[in-house]
Parts: structure tokens; sequence; C-alpha cells
């Protein structure tokens, strides 16, 4: 089936690559007016570029910022709703990961990544809410099986995660009687992006971790595209608070086999 989001206003923080500019790309596709943050003004002119030319008379905005400047976030999500109106939907997608044992990441790393998974989703939300639709926002944060799941080499990530994860649910209770709902989305291995090639950098590796999922292959970007629009259309008017699953299994047991594999391949035993 197809979704029409038709005179719609999207923002994708982190929307210029990988999965995040695939959710970007599944709403442009869908008619909707698209903005997207990330920080580097290469990718987001790029980002700008093919969103624009997804469709016929297509619209998008893209601003270079850093997630965790909130102060850059408001006003980029000002512009926006200037440029835009109101926002129907927005997803928070902004993330940092780095496989490392918990004593080799240093403060200094475990920060950054703490900070922008799950300072920058803060960020994010509290500078978009003034600018949503109420009632008939729609809220998508992307988090990781890591938020449930714990796995070595990934404290940080699992910390970040987790946290995320909270953000959705308190976000979905305050937020709830304005008509504004709130949800995440965990995807799992996903091809073609930069966190399989960061997790797993070899043919092998891919190939195990693929094993490891119950559906015996990796996801696709489109995918998670797919959820998002499904989650942010009226046919998911009653769901908020929730984290949905976008992982073929992987999270019920595969995750924590293909850390263990990581783990070998990344310190030898």
């Amino acid at each position: 089936m197809s979704f029409d989001f038709t005179d719609k206003n999207v923002f994708v923080a982190g929307g210029t690559s990988g999965i995040n500019l695939g959710i970007a790309m599944a709403f442009a596709e869908a008619g909707a007016r698209v903005a997207v943050l990330s920080r580097s003004q290469a990718k987001v002119d790029a980002a700008v570029a093919k969103l624009s030319a997804a469709r016929e008379g297509g619209q998008a905005l893209g601003f270079a910022a850093d997630v965790r400047e909130h102060a850059l976030v408001e006003a980029a999500l000002a512009k926006t709703q200037e440029t835009f109106g109101p926002l129907d939907v927005l997803v928070s997608g902004a993330a940092g990961n780095f496989p490392a044992p918990a004593m080799g990441i240093s403060p200094k790393g475990f920060r950054s990544v703490v900070e922008i998974d799950l300072l920058g989703t803060f960020h994010v939300l509290r500078a978009a809410l003034p600018h949503m639709r109420q009632p008939g926002g729609s809220i998508i944060n992307i988090t990781a099986p890591q938020s449930y799941v714990p796995m070595e080499m990934q404290m940080h990530v699992c910390a970040a995660k987790a946290g995320i994860d909270m953000v959705t649910r308190v976000g979905a209770m305050e937020w709830g009687p304005l008509g504004v709902r709130v949800n995440s989305i965990s995807p799992g291995p996903i091809a073609d992006t930069e966190g399989v090639e960061r997790l797993a950098p070899t043919a092998e590796l891919r190939a195990l971790v693929a094993d490891t999922v119950p559906l015996k292959r990796f996801g696709t970007v489109r995918d998670i595209g797919n959820c998002c629009l499904w989650l942010a259309s009226p046919m998911a008017s009653y769901v908020t608070g929730t984290v949905i699953a976008v992982d073929g299994g992987w999270g019920l047991g595969g995750a924590s086999v293909s850390v263990a594999a990581m783990k070998k391949a990344f310190m030898g035993g």
C-alpha cells in the first residue's frame, strides 16, 4: 500500500545519510515537504538536492548544525515552521557509535556518544514541540537494540539508547494531552549503512550477523522508512509510547551471538 503525505511537513534530524536519509526520502516520495539537519554542509546540500528531486514539485530545506547545540537546533526548527508551517512529523535520528570494551572507551568518547544520541534527542524534541501540529503531531525517535539488549563493546551506546527509550515514554505521557504522539523505532542490522560497516566490517562478520537474524537477512533502509510512514499516519493514531523493533527478530537473541563474534574480531578473544 502507499501513504500520502501531500501538504505535510516533516523534519528529520540526522537526515542526510544512511537510515535517516532513507526515512527522509520515504516521506519526500510520499509528497511531504522535508527538512533535514546534520553537521556537514556538503551532506546537507546533497540531501536537499536529492529530496527535492524525489517527486515533481518537491520542497526541501537543509540545516548544517550539531544536535548537541540546542540553540542551533531551535533556530533550524523555527525556520522550518516559518517556511513550511507547523510540523506534522519529527524524526530524531542523529547518532554516534564505535565498538570498544568499556575500559577502552575514554571519558570523552563515552560523553560524545551520550551527548549526540541522548542529549541530542532531548534537544531536538524540546526545540520541536512548540512547532508541532497540536493535535496531530507525530514524533519518532530512532533507537537501537542496544537499548534493551546488553551488548559487550557497546556500553556507551546501550546507555544512550536506553535513555532515548525513556525519553520516548515520558514524552508520550506528557505530550499525549496535546495530541502529539511519541514513539521509537529500533532498527536491527540494516544493509549498506555506516553502522553495519563499523560493527561488521568484514564479509565474514556480515554473513555471521545475517545468520543470527531469525529472518536470515539484513534489513533495508526502506524497511525503516516504511515503518515511519505507517507510524506517522492516521493508521497508527492510537499508538504512542512504544518502541517498535524493525530488526527481523535480531533482538530476540541473535544480537548477543553477533556481538560475541564482533568481540572476537576486534579483540582477538
